[in-house]
């Protein structure tokens, strides 16, 4: 350990024995973003720079734990990502598989995926499904795997399952017309049942959601941390916690 390491670790403990529990994020959204540009600075490639960063994720949850965060959600490939050369996109898919093995199999974490399974290769959808399955009756957090996400993308589905769910129950449209509601749009999102995240954190600098959650984030605290995300530590982290609990959360009123 170098003298910054431990320079860091002095001043993490001591941001973390100040933090207020009571004040904690119950719901964390974490863009996960800088994954290339930190392999390109590293020369590295992109698929080291995905590895990378998929090996921060159980860091992450960790810290999480500790702190008695209940949700995460983690964005790890968007829609508009299928536009990316399939030479990265399929390495890419294939660490996304793997990570999500790795979260059904450490027993402390239930898996959820958010996203549209369609636009997903059979194997992939496979992979996710059974990540689900098997955790579904872990007592730990709650991990969004968000894989084939975009937030229009997520309202749209959400429209298109209300409205099928109606029709098949007869309802007329002028009916549903009557009774539709910020509160039953809610019901059939990706996320039905889930608080809305509290907190969302980018990294990489960018100052920009890019769609991520569009619905549920209207009353979120957003964290723009400077520092790829592979690179992200656990004095990030509990900085962001620091910020989110001085902030007077008003709601609009």
């Amino acid at each position: 350990m170098n003298l910054r390491d431990l320079v860091y670790g002095l001043y993490a403990r001591r941001v973390e024995a100040r933090l207020d529990h009571a004040q904690v994020p119950k719901h964390i959204g974490v863009i996960l973003d800088g994954n290339r540009r930190w392999a390109k600075a590293s020369g590295g490639t992109a698929a080291q720079g995905h590895q990378a960063g998929a090996d921060k994720i159980q860091e992450l949850l960790g810290w999480c734990s500790e702190t008695d965060v209940e949700v995460v959600t983690l964005w790890l490939l968007s829609t508009d990502n299928f536009d990316r050369p399939e030479s990265e996109l399929t390495p890419l898919l294939g660490i996304i598989e793997n990570t999500v093995r790795d979260l059904a199999a450490d027993g402390r974490w239930r898996v959820h995926h958010v996203g549209t399974l369609d636009l997903l290769p059979a194997h992939t959808q496979t992979v996710l499904k059974e990540a689900e399955q098997a955790t579904v009756g872990v007592d730990g957090i709650l991990v969004n795997v968000a894989v084939g996400y975009g937030g229009r993308q997520e309202i749209a589905d959400a429209v298109r399952s209300l409205l099928l769910d109606h029709s098949s129950k007869g309802t007329s449209f002028e009916d549903l017309a009557e009774i539709v509601s910020t509160d039953l749009i809610s019901e059939h999102l990706y996320t039905r049942g889930q608080p809305d995240p509290d907190l969302v954190i980018r990294t990489s600098g960018e100052q920009r959601l890019s769609g991520f959650m569009l619905w549920q984030s209207a009353h979120s605290e957003y964290y723009f941390c400077e520092v790829f995300w592979p690179a992200f530590r656990k004095v990030d982290f509990l900085r962001a916690l620091r910020d989110y609990a001085a902030r007077g959360r008003r709601f609009g009123g």
